[in-house]
């Protein structure tokens, strides 16, 4: 089984390329049609979570940043910046559905430290129970290296293991995991199903993505094995296609499903 039909609760991951343009601006067509189809999957009962990338990208357009900021403190200066407009453009978009959201900032601490993850999870528990859909990014303001998990792929695994939830679903531009990078090699192929960790030591991960990320095929893979030891279940889908989600609701299959549950 590879789609959303059976799941009750799912993280949703979605990547920078999932919700800008090439130049680090927010595609609002491309996040209208996301919202749209997060607020369907809502609306058929599923408990859902986001942890959304794109903060730093729409930060970027808003201090006309030619290109990916480099240093820490301008990366920091732009999630601030972006943060804002990021949230209030899924608050805008989700009310027109009757959809709250609430925005959650987390560092390493908030997942790892007993308290503070104890705390986390409460937060989280009330937020779902008044069927209000949670907003994730890291606190990239304050997160310095030592308290930073670093790309949300990983970020979205660690959410999903932490709070229970059945399903981490990431939408990338990408189709699904291949056994070696296909920009590269084109005896490439893709693989549809993954059930044993050991076989992401088959795989050939490559470099990181489009340039408005942080994440490529190595964080998936790492985010599959945090999966793996909370014995959940991720597919790793293109954004990109037509309806992917509602499709992925109706039961179609597509992109690489992971399998961890045995």
């Amino acid at each position: 089984m590879g789609s959303l039909k059976d799941f009750k609760k799912v993280v949703i991951k979605i990547g920078s390329s999932s919700l800008t343009h090439q130049s680090g601006l927010l595609d609002l067509w491309k996040m209208e049609s996301l919202v749209k189809q997060i607020a369907n999957l809502y609306n058929s009962g599923k408990d859902i979570v986001i942890v959304s990338s794109g903060a730093i990208a729409a930060g970027m357009g808003k201090m006309k940043f030619v290109g990916k900021p480099k240093t820490i403190p301008e990366k920091q200066a732009a999630a601030a910046v972006g943060q804002g407009t990021l949230m209030y453009m899924y608050e805008k978009l989700f009310s027109e559905y009757g959809i709250t959201v609430a925005q959650v900032l987390l560092t390493k601490e908030d997942m790892y430290q007993d308290i503070r993850r104890e705390h986390s999870i409460n937060a989280f528990s009330a937020l779902i129970k008044h069927r209000i859909i949670p907003i994730v990014n890291e606190n990239d303001v304050v997160a310095i290296d030592e308290i930073k998990v670093g790309d949300n792929d990983t970020l979205s695994a660690e959410v999903c293991k932490m709070i229970g939830f059945e399903n981490l679903t990431i939408l990338s531009d990408i189709e699904g995991v291949y056994n070696k990078d296909p920009r590269k090699h084109k005896d490439a192929y893709m693989i549809n199903e993954i059930k044993n960790i050991s076989e992401l030591d088959e795989i050939d991960a490559g470099d990181a993505g489009s340039n408005v990320g942080t994440g490529g095929m190595q964080t998936k893979l790492k985010a599959a094995q945090i999966i793996a030891e909370a014995k959940g279940t991720m597919l790793i889908v293109n954004s990109g296609h037509h309806e992917v989600l509602n499709e992925l609701l109706n039961g179609r299959k597509c992109g690489t499903f992971f399998d961890f549950r045995d």
